[in-house]
């Protein structure tokens, strides 16, 4: 008996201090299974946006030099990276076939000349005869006839028009020499402007042949330690803020990989219309123009740039995660889960948002005014036990934060970013 009311005891004591401690226990259960929170910062400062794409380094202007004559390559002057001024000798064609030709257009040229003096002679004799025989007509009509008188005077104009000929020939003559000196004048090949000869296509003893088409056989690339140029592909999205960026003047910084710790700044030289379309991707190409003083930019280097559109001073910056942090129905307080339903402002419950709902199609109306919404966002804050939103209009973004341009948020407000892994 003793033994049972002392068990009794024990279970009445136990039961009395398990029941004191059970909300000390559900309170430390609940905190222990709280979500903890990730939270960042509200902060104030400069916000840069910027469009990022890759291009290609080229010079500004590409002259390429080719020969109009054929044959054989005699020497060569240049090679790569050669600086030449404008006249330079490059190379010369061997000239031998084309100082044969000049030689024979001057022979040519020689015999048409002797030929209008032979002609000339001629001429002048036929003149005197007919001179001599209307003389005799004068003193006697029957001395010479009129079908001899005929005779002299036609000879005279035969003579003249022969005359012509000859004197045309002449003509032709030094037509033909003086395509022949251009012929042999095109065998020294010469630098229409002064630059560095990026690009050689030939080698001595090759030969060249013109009668198609123009071969190229240098590349020379005038100004480069002055400027270059980068071609950048855009996406057609983004080119409206290309354009947007060049009209306000705004810069475009660039890197390439041979010179990794170096900032290239350039400016938005040219935004061409031409189109291109590569597996339904339409991009548009900007030029951009950088300065090469140090000529580190070679032709053909890949360049990392970034396109400033748009810098505010002095804003309200919300980390960007906060933005896509996305909290669960039950860790939301009751007035702000209307926002995860998609009950307010929006046509879609998350869960359409994540399964792929496929929307009825809207006019282009209905688009540009639901684009004008986009900027309206929400962010969470610890508010005792839940979260609250907070709703703000956000403005410019770059790789870590956005621009808060209106809401109920102040510098150094802590924004909830995610959820601790236990």
């Amino acid at each position: 008996m003793k033994i049972f009311l002392k068990l009794l005891f024990v279970m009445v004591v136990l039961a009395g201090a398990g029941y004191l401690a059970l909300p000390y226990a559900k309170a430390y259960w609940k905190a222990r299974n709280a979500p903890k929170y990730r939270d960042a910062e509200v902060v104030k400062g400069e916000i840069v946006s910027v469009v990022n794409a890759t291009g290609t380094v080229k010079p500004v202007l590409q002259v390429q030099i080719g020969s109009f004559v054929s044959g054989p390559i005699k020497e060569l002057f240049v090679n790569y990276n050669s600086e030449v001024k404008e006249g330079d000798l490059l190379a010369t064609i061997d000239p031998r076939i084309y100082d044969a030709a000049v030689a024979r257009d001057e022979a040519s040229l020689a015999i048409r000349k002797a030929e209008v003096v032979r002609v000339q002679a001629q001429l002048q004799q036929a003149v005197n005869d007919e001179q001599r025989a209307m003389s005799l007509r004068a003193e006697n009509e029957n001395y010479i006839s009129g079908a001899e008188l005929d005779k002299y005077k036609f000879a005279r104009v035969a003579l003249e028009a022969e005359l012509a000929v000859a004197e045309a020939g002449i003509l032709q003559s030094e037509a033909n020499l003086a395509n022949s000196k251009a012929n042999l004048g095109y065998t020294e090949i010469r630098s229409p402007v002064s630059g560095i000869v990026i690009d050689r296509k030939i080698d001595p003893g090759q030969t060249l042949a013109a009668q198609f088409q123009t071969p190229e056989m240098f590349v020379v690339a005038p100004d480069m330690e002055k400027k270059m140029h980068v071609f950048a592909s855009v996406d057609e999205a983004e080119i409206g803020l290309i354009r947007d960026a060049q009209k306000r003047e705004q810069k475009a910084l660039f890197t390439v990989d041979a010179y990794p710790d170096d900032l290239f700044e350039g400016k938005i030289y040219q935004v061409r219309v031409n189109p291109t379309t590569l597996q339904n991707v339409v991009t548009y190409t900007v030029v951009v123009e950088a300065p090469n003083p140090g000529r580190k930019l070679l032709p053909g280097m890949t360049a990392n740039i970034s396109f400033e559109i748009d810098r505010h001073n002095d804003v309200l910056k919300v980390p960007n995660a906060a933005l896509r942090f996305y909290p669960k129905k039950e860790q939301v307080r009751e007035q702000d889960r209307k926002l995860l339903e998609g009950t307010e402002g929006n046509d879609r419950t998350r869960q359409e948002q994540d399964e792929g709902y496929s929307e009825i199609p809207r006019s282009a109306a209905q688009r540009a005014a639901a684009n004008e919404k986009r900027n309206r966002r929400h962010v969470w804050v610890v508010d005792g036990e839940r979260l609250r939103a907070i709703e703000i209009v956000v403005g410019l973004s770059d790789f870590r934060y956005t621009e808060a341009v209106s809401g109920d948020i102040q510098a150094g407000r802590k924004l909830v970013t995610g959820i601790e892994e236990k």
